[in-house]
C-alpha cells in the first residue's frame, strides 16, 4: 500500500491506496491559521507535524508494515525558514499572507526577459517576495536560516533528514525559471537573496530520502519507507484527479484555482494568469489563482451566525442578483485577474429591504464572479464551451454547484476524488517505487448544466471593483 499525505492551509489530509489503486482509508486532521497583524497569515510548523502524526495514525490503524512508500503534496508559495537541523526560526508565511506588498517593487522592476523566464505574475504571499520582507524586517533570523522551504519541503525534511524541493513547488515560488527547469540564480541575484537557502531540486516521482527512526516513531510506522518527493498541491491533484492534457478543472477550497494541463511550457503574454510545472515530467499547468473562495465564504457565515445547512437555505430563498447587492470578496487581496493586494471585502447596494439571506447569497455570487473573471483570464487556454471537471471540498453542495454552472456559463462534471492532492501524493510514493497505478478515472456525469442568467450581476460586479480600485489601500 502507499500513502499520500497532503499538508493543506488549514488541514492536513492522510490517505492510504492499495496496490490496485482503490482508496483504504483516509483522515483528516485541523490546525490553526494565524493572523498576528491584519493581513498576515501564519501557521506553526509544529502544528503541521502533530496533525500529520494523528492523521497518519488513523489511517494506517494496524497496517504499518503494508506501508511501501510515502508520498507528500502541500500548500504553495509559503515559507518555512529553519536552521541546519530542520528546527523552524519562525512561524511560516503562507500563501494567503499580505504583509510584502512593498517587496512587490523589486519583483516587477526585474527585466522583461527574466520575467517571461518566470513565466507568472509578481504576488504578494510568493515565496520571492515574502523573503524579501525577512530580509528587511527580520535579516537577523534571515542570516541565521539554512533554508528557505515550501511546506511539504519542510516535512519532507523532518521525515527523511534531507533538503530538498521539486520542480512543481519550486515553479511557484517566482525564482523558477519554467523554460529552463531549474532555480532562476540570476533572478535571486537580481533580488540580492542568497543562493544557498534553496535545497537541491529532486523529480516529483523520484525518491527523495527514507523514512527517519524519529519520524517513524512519530507516526507508527516502519523505519526506512522510502518517500517521493511529491509535488505542490494543485499538481497533485491533476494528477489523482486523472485530469487529460487539455482538460480543465476548478478546485474549490480556501482559494480557488482553474487550472488546464499542458504539453508544452506556454507563458501568458500578460502576465495576468500562472504557469506551474506539473507532477509527472514534460508537462505543465495554466492556472488562474483567486485567492477568496471558501475562506470568504466561510468569514461570511460565521460572521451572519449560520450552519452551512442555513447558509444555503437562506440564500435559495432569495432571487439571483439579491435584488441590487453586490459582494466583492477580496478579503485577502486577490490574484487573477486584478493583481491587487490592497484590494478588499465590500458589501455594496445595501437596503433595508435586505436580509441575512441577501448577504449569504451576494457572498455566494461574488465568489463565482470571481471565478468566471479568473476563467475569463486564461483565455484560448481553456476550450471555450467545454465542461469544467469539479474539485475541492467547497463545491459539494447541489445549490452551489448550479450557481456556479449558471455564473461561469458551463457544464460542470463532479470528480469522484474527494482527497485529489492526497491522492495524487499516494500515486507519486507509488510511481518511486515504479508502480504505475490507474489514475484515468472517469468524471461523474454532467452534475450541473447552465440554466440561469447572471449578466447583470457580473456586469455590476466588475463596475465595483473598477470604482474602488483605486479606493483600496487609502483608508
Amino acid at each position: 500500500m502507499f500513502l499520500g499525505i497532503d499538508l493543506g492551509t488549514g488541514s492536513c489530509k492522510a490517505l492510504l491506496l492499495s496496490s490496485d489503486g482503490a482508496i483504504v482509508a483516509e483522515a483528516s486532521q485541523a490546525y490553526a491559521v494565524h493572523a498576528p497583524k491584519p493581513g498576515w497569515a501564519e501557521s506553526d510548523p509544529p502544528d503541521w507535524w502533530q496533525a500529520v502524526a494523528k492523521a497518519v495514525r488513523a489511517v494506517v490503524d494496524g497496517q504499518a508494515p503494508q506501508v511501501q512508500a510515502i508520498g507528500l503534496s502541500g500548500q504553495m508559495h509559503g515559507v518555512v525558514l529553519v536552521d541546519a537541523t530542520g528546527n523552524p526560526l519562525r512561524p511560516a508565511i503562507l500563501w494567503a499572507d499580505g504583509r510584502a506588498t512593498q517587496e512587490l517593487q523589486a519583483l516587477e522592476a526585474l527585466p522583461d526577459t527574466l520575467r517571461h523566464r518566470l513565466a507568472n505574475p509578481a504576488a504578494v504571499g510568493m515565496a520571492a517576495a515574502s523573503l524579501l520582507w525577512l530580509k528587511t524586517h527580520e535579516e537577523a533570523l534571515y542570516q541565521k536560516a539554512r533554508w528557505a522551504l515550501q511546506p511539504k519541503d519542510w516535512l519532507r525534511l523532518w521525515l527523511t533528514g534531507k533538503a530538498h524541493s521539486e520542480p512543481s513547488d519550486a515553479s511557484g515560488t517566482f525564482l523558477y525559471d519554467l523554460l529552463a527547469d531549474t532555480w532562476a540564480f540570476e533572478v535571486m541575484e537580481a533580488l540580492g537573496l542568497r543562493p544557498d537557502l534553496f535545497p537541491p531540486l529532486v523529480g516529483s516521482a523520484g525518491i527523495a530520502g527514507y523514512l527517519g527512526p524519529e519520524a517513524a516513531r512519530h507516526l507508527g510506522l516502519p523505519t526506512g519507507i522510502p518517500v517521493a518527493a511529491g509535488a505542490a498541491d494543485t499538481a497533485a491533484a491533476l494528477l489523482g484527479c486523472g485530469l487529460k492534457l487539455g482538460e480543465a478543472q476548478l478546485t474549490v477550497g480556501s482559494g480557488a484555482q482553474l487550472t488546464v494541463l499542458l504539453a508544452e511550457a506556454k507563458v501568458d503574454p500578460t502576465l495576468r494568469t500562472h504557469l506551474f510545472r506539473a507532477a509527472l515530467p514534460g508537462q505543465w499547468y495554466a492556472m488562474a489563482a483567486m485567492q477568496n473562495a471558501g475562506l470568504a465564504l466561510e468569514w461570511v457565515r460565521a460572521l451572519l451566525g449560520l450552519s452551512w445547512e442555513q447558509a444555503y437555505q437562506e440564500a435559495q430563498s432569495v432571487a439571483p442578483g439579491c435584488e441590487g447587492l453586490t459582494f466583492l470578496p477580496y478579503l485577502t487581496g486577490e490574484r487573477t485577474p486584478h493583481l491587487d493586494p490592497l484590494a478588499r471585502g465590500v458589501w455594496a447596494g445595501l437596503g433595508r429591504h435586505h436580509r441575512r439571506g441577501h448577504l449569504m447569497r451576494a457572498a455566494l455570487e461574488g465568489v463565482a464572479y470571481s471565478l468566471r473573471e479568473g476563467l475569463e483570464a486564461l483565455g484560448e487556454a481553456v476550450s471555450p464551451h467545454g465542461p469544467l471537471r469539479l474539485a475541492g471540498g467547497g463545491t459539494a453542495h447541489p445549490f452551489w454547484q448550479q450557481l456556479l454552472a449558471d455564473v461561469l456559463k458551463r457544464p460542470l462534471t463532479e470528480s469522484p476524488v474527494r482527497s485529489a492532492s492526497a491522492r495524487g501524493a499516494a500515486l507519486l510514493g507509488a510511481m518511486a517505487l515504479g508502480v504505475r497505478l490507474s489514475v484515468s478515472w472517469q468524471p461523474s456525469e454532467t452534475t450541473a448544466l447552465p440554466r440561469a442568467s447572471y449578466e447583470e450581476g457580473y456586469t455590476r460586479f466588475k463596475q465595483l471593483y473598477a470604482r474602488l480600485a483605486g479606493w483600496f489601500g487609502t483608508h
